[in-house]
C-alpha cells in the first residue's frame, strides 16, 4: 500500500477546481461570476420577451400592460445586478480578497 499524503491545493490546482479555500467565502467567490453572468442572460431575455410582448399586443391594452411590466421588471432586475456587481467591487478593494475576479 502507498503511504504517501495527498497534496489537495495541488490536485484541486491541476484539475482546475477553483473552490477555494471550501469555506463559505471561498464558494461564494467560486459561484459569484457564474451568477451574474446567468442572471444578466436572463435579464436579457426578460427585455426581449417583454418587448416583443408589447408590440406583438399592439392591439391589446392587457398585453402592451403586461409587456410593460416586464421590461420594467427587468429594468429593476439591472439595477440590482448593478449594485450587486459594484458592492463586490468595494468589497474587493475594501477587504483585499478577490470575489469577482
Amino acid at each position: 500500500m502507498n503511504n504517501q499524503a495527498v497534496d489537495y491545493p495541488k490536485l484541486n490546482q491541476a484539475l482546475g477546481n477553483n473552490l477555494g479555500d471550501k469555506n463559505l467565502g471561498g464558494i461564494i467567490s467560486a459561484v459569484l461570476p457564474t451568477l451574474l453572468s446567468l442572471a444578466g442572460l436572463i435579464l436579457f431575455g426578460m427585455l426581449i420577451f417583454g418587448g416583443f410582448t408589447m408590440l406583438a399586443g399592439a392591439a391589446n391594452k392587457e398585453s402592451q400592460e403586461k409587456g410593460k411590466k416586464m421590461v420594467t421588471s427587468a429594468l429593476i432586475g439591472f439595477f440590482v445586478i448593478f449594485l450587486a456587481y459594484w458592492l463586490a467591487q468595494i468589497l474587493q478593494v475594501i477587504f483585499k480578497i478577490n470575489i469577482v475576479g
